[in-house]
């Protein structure tokens, strides 16, 4: 279009090579902080512990049991705090074969042009992949690209500020693999966009499990296991960093969710950011979510947003 944005319907492919792309009209966020309008999260019904992570297969070693009933309304309560501050919620349709289909973050990325389909490490999860683009197709959003050189998933997409993104990866040991984090750095830097690209320890999963904004200029940061290259290249920004403590970040106490007008949704387990957080006069959604982030994924890894105000 003439005003340099496209018409909002489904389609397999919008990437223009060498970049261009135009931005969607109606859906897409170029923040993780804008106001959230609309947020797409993943199915409870089918969920269950699975050896995904560090956190999960402790959970699993140590004998935690897994109430379904338990999860289920820590998961409806999630969801009653997001249509409280006024977001749409959307959701994957269930599909029985696909018990991390819940982690809404990994399947899919949103950007201004459209959705990223990533490409799932573990093979249990690869099925969420085609669910994902059924959605997209049935919200009419655009699919932007797959990404196709190697894997990588949604957790390692952290937008940090219009137009700077930080791209993690952990190797063939781990979930996104370099090859898949660097194709997608090729196609935001042909956007225009600065990307920061970051090896992370395979025991992290994530990099929005140590790294996430919760206002512009303001992000939580986990210090201890965060490379100091990011954190010069965050502070280089000056964005002002809330630490989280190490042990309330391998509880996913630093993947939270900005819902934008100084508010956030993180869960009740995390609590030294919520006090650094109401310090900073914000205003907090702390559902109880243990059920769930026993499992291996946190707040952030369970929404992934569909539209944001732009900043």
């Amino acid at each position: 279009m003439a005003d340099g944005t496209q018409t909002d319907s489904f389609s397999l492919r919008v990437r223009r090579d060498g970049g261009g792309t135009p931005e969607l009209n109606t859906w897409g966020a170029n923040s993780d902080y804008g106001t959230l309008r609309s947020v797409l999260l993943g199915p409870i019904e089918n969920y269950q512990w699975l050896k995904t992570s560090s956190l999960s297969k402790k959970s699993l070693r140590r004998g935690v049991e897994f109430d379904p009933k338990v999860a289920q309304a820590q998961h409806a309560e999630m969801v009653d705090a997001y249509r409280s501050a006024g977001v749409d919620v959307h959701f994957h349709a269930p599909d029985p074969h696909l018990p991390y289909q819940v982690y809404a973050r990994d399947s899919s990325v949103m950007t201004p042009y459209g959705a990223i389909i990533t490409h799932m490490s573990q093979f249990w999860r690869r099925g969420e992949n085609f669910r994902a683009i059924e959605t997209y197709q049935k919200l009419g959003i655009p699919i932007y690209d797959y990404v196709t050189a190697g894997t990588f998933e949604g957790g390692d997409f952290n937008v940090i500020e219009p137009g700077a993104v930080l791209i993690g990866w952990e190797g063939d040991e781990g979930r996104s693999q370099e090859q898949g984090a660097k194709q997608i750095a090729a196609w935001m830097e042909a956007e225009g966009w600065e990307v920061m690209l970051a090896d992370i320890d395979p025991y992290y999963v994530h990099i929005d499990l140590m790294v996430v904004m919760l206002a512009p200029k303001l992000a939580a940061v986990c210090l201890e296991c965060t490379d100091p290259k990011v954190i010069d290249w965050l502070k280089s920004k000056n964005i002002e960093l809330i630490t989280v403590p190490f042990q309330e970040t391998m509880a996913l106490g630093c993947n939270v969710v900005a819902l934008g007008e100084d508010r956030v949704l993180l869960p009740a387990a995390s609590k030294t950011l919520k006090e650094k957080v109401k310090a900073h006069g914000f205003t907090v959604f702390d559902p109880e979510l243990d059920m769930i982030t026993q499992g291996g994924g946190g707040v952030h890894c369970m929404c992934q947003s569909l539209v944001r105000d732009p900043v």
